[in-house]
């Protein structure tokens, strides 16, 4: 029986990236070893982390004057790192989830933070629109998707101070203007590596303004100065996200990319309004293209675990919802074919059907 992999991440990734990944763990560039045993400072591992900062530049069309890095301690430590080296004073943060939240959290050990709108009121099923953003703060900080939620700001803010951004679950789902944000960080493992490496996009004259010192590793121009090298990188996610990068291209780019998860989202969406046995749980104008939540209407709550094991059963995996939502997550990430929705679609008129 085929599978289809909606978990929410680690996620799907193409299968070509997998074989690629697990080919050069065997054997690196016929040099007869593995990946995983190579110096990182390999004359044939620098190409690949040259070839992956080259992609992403591309691919999302960075302007001059940004750095490209590969970090480890995943988006939760971004969330120590941002305040770090950007707060001076005063900090303004929106807060959409449970991630948002965990950001605010670590940037108020290092001064004030300003929350400017929080959609925690409705369990956070709405993405907050028209809030007044403080010109004496020194960044804003947002959260482009909200896994847990399913909910997305599918758009680049205009803000009058240095815009931080944690696009660990959509970046490369859509083209997006870098030159509006000072900062753009991510943990790889939802649509752009295995687990392991951080990507982190950073304006450079951006850096170096707080008068605070700022432990080495823990400081930005650290990395940028060393190309990502200070210590050593974690090589075999680099080199993953290096395959998937080629991949993207070659389907045609985050535009094709973005294409493609309107698609997906439209067929899933569709059903989830059209089925008499289950509701969105997100407002119709924050949802998400990435990760696509839904309930049993309350009639048919006591079917949850039922409809689990039945989609189960029909190849579905990972499309339990996070325990602070419940029901249902469907997560489309970049890899996720038009065959995969539609076989969740088919899975749920057929439990309709049966019910």
């Amino acid at each position: 029986m085929k599978k289809y992999n909606f978990n929410a991440g680690p996620s799907i990734l193409p299968r070509e990236v997998i074989e690629a990944t697990a080919a050069a763990c065997l054997d690196f560039n016929g040099s007869g070893l593995s990946l995983m045993e190579i110096s990182h400072r390999a004359k044939d591992f620098q190409p690949v982390v040259d070839e992956a900062v080259a992609l992403f530049k591309e691919l999302l069309n960075i302007p001059e004057g940004y750095s490209v890095l590969f970090l480890g301690g995943g988006a939760s430590l971004e969330f120590c790192m941002v305040p770090y080296n950007f707060l001076e004073k005063k900090a303004a943060y929106l807060n959409t989830g449970v991630w948002a939240t965990k950001a605010e959290k670590e940037a108020k050990l290092f001064g004030e933070v300003v929350e400017v709108a929080s959609s925690a009121d409705k369990n956070f099923t709405y993405i907050p629109r028209n809030f007044e953003i403080p010109t004496d703060a020194d960044y804003l900080h947002i959260t482009t998707n909200n896994t847990i939620y399913g909910t997305e700001l599918r758009e680049d803010l205009d803000s009058p101070i240095p815009l931080i951004a944690d696009m660990s679950s959509d970046i490369f789902s859509r083209p997006i203007d870098v030159s509006k944000y000072a900062l753009i960080y991510g943990g790889a493992q939802k649509n752009l590596s295995m687990a392991g490496v951080t990507f982190v996009i950073v304006k450079e004259d951006a850096l170096g303004k707080v008068s605070r010192p700022i432990p080495t590793m823990l400081n930005y121009q650290t990395h940028v100065k060393k190309g990502s090298m200070f210590n050593t990188p974690p090589v075999v996610p680099i080199y993953c996200a290096l395959q998937n990068l080629r991949y993207i291209k070659a389907q045609g780019g985050v535009a094709a990319m973005e294409k493609l998860a309107k698609e997906r989202a439209e067929i899933v969406y569709n059903e989830i309004d059209r089925n008499r046995l289950f509701v969105g749980t997100a407002e119709e104008s924050s949802r998400s293209l990435m990760n696509l939540t839904f309930v049993l209407k309350d009639e048919y709550k006591e079917l949850e675990k039922d409809f689990l094991d039945f989609a189960t059963s029909k190849g579905m995996v990972g499309v339990k919802g996070h325990r602070d939502v419940g029901g249902f997550r469907a997560s489309c990430y970049n890899a996720m074919s038009i065959e995969g929705v539609k076989a969740l679609v088919a899975c749920m008129q057929e439990y309709e059907k049966n019910h």
